[in-house]
């Protein structure tokens, strides 16, 4: 096949899907929908499908229609909300640093979140994982903050932002090191956590997560137009009217405030605010307005599967999830950096 006609196909590919964006994302939705009705039934101990409705309708008169209240469905919205927070907090960090490699996990606030969240576990060993949601995301907030800081030189550039936030990520990884290391007997509920799971979250959970994606993902949809002024470098941006300073840093607190409230309720979950960014992009285009609900579906998506395997692959014996999202995003990762390479 020549060029031309790989270019032609792929510009009738992304044509389609760019004519009919809401018949795509409607069929996202849904099947996002049929995944978590599935979700709900799936474990250590299989649940028949009649409980699930059962369960849905209010009826807990059986015992497997309680696990599903008690046990399935917070884990189910907690699919939805963290994988919606951690791929439009990636989208907008790949839109404000114009680096398709930034994401959550990448530039240090994942790692912050954990690291402070790994202190206080280790530190109050009989603390529930719950407790740890304030000191993870203030964590996460402070990652960022350094970030920030250390990449300002009369204005954080984009490049700039990216190679410090790789360095922040690696110190507090270190860190994190570091605790394993020196105590080394009383990991085993921060290795949990810092893994990335959702294996005992309740509606607390949820509750805690909320209020953050009904309040920032609306706002970052409103600003989608500033994000696609920023793709126009700082100076072309600057020259049509646009705050770019200020513009970036409050895109920048939208997104560093929704990863930390994933990390602080799910644990260090990584990639999904890196891939489904790009799937986002490559199905529906370039465009914000577009690309960030569609990649919020991706992230929904991706953690629904990544809990379903690690809760359907071994029962009783579960897999976390970031360990599942780890497999599969280690390796786009690397295909991310060939091809930005080239």
């Amino acid at each position: 096949m020549t060029s031309t006609a790989i270019v032609a196909q792929h510009i009738r590919r992304t044509s389609l899907a760019r004519r009919h964006p809401a018949i795509l994302m409607g069929s996202l939705g849904v099947l996002a929908v049929v995944l978590s009705f599935y979700g709900l039934s799936v474990g250590a101990t299989e649940v028949p499908v009649a409980d699930v409705l059962r369960a849905l309708v209010g009826d807990t008169s059986t015992q497997a229609s309680r696990i599903v209240i008690d046990f399935q469905l917070p884990r189910v919205l907690l699919c939805w909300l963290v994988g919606i927070a951690l791929a439009v907090s990636g989208a907008v960090m790949q839109g404000v640093i114009r680096n398709p490699l930034a994401a959550p996990d990448i530039i240090g606030v994942t790692k912050g979140a954990g690291f402070a969240g790994m202190l206080l576990l280790l530190a109050i060993p009989t603390l529930p994982v719950v407790a740890v949601v304030p000191a993870a995301f203030v964590g996460g907030l402070l990652a960022a903050a350094m970030v920030y800081v250390f990449a300002y030189r009369r204005g954080a550039t984009p490049v700039r932002i990216a190679l410090v936030g790789i360095a922040v990520s690696a110190a507090f990884e270190a860190g994190i090191r570091f605790l394993l290391v020196r105590n080394p007997l009383d990991v085993s509920a921060a290795l949990i956590w810092l893994t990335g799971s959702l294996f005992g979250r309740s509606m607390t959970s949820v509750l805690q997560i909320l209020p953050w994606v009904l309040v920032l993902v609306p706002l970052i949809i409103v600003w989608a137009r500033k994000l696609d002024v920023l793709g126009l470098g700082d100076d072309l941006a600057s020259g049509l009217g646009e705050p770019v300073e200020r513009t970036r840093r409050v895109l920048l607190f939208f997104a560093v405030a929704l990863a930390a409230a994933a990390v602080a309720v799910s644990g260090t979950i990584g990639f999904v605010g890196l891939i489904a960014p790009h799937m986002a992009r490559r199905v529906f285009g370039g465009k914000h307005i577009a690309s960030i609900p569609a990649a919020a579906l991706f992230g929904v998506l991706l953690m629904l599967i990544a809990d379903m395997l690690g809760r359907g692959l071994a029962p009783p014996l579960e897999i976390p999830a970031g360990l599942v999202t780890a497999v599969v995003g280690g390796p786009y990762f690397l295909y991310l950096l060939v091809k930005t390479g080239k």
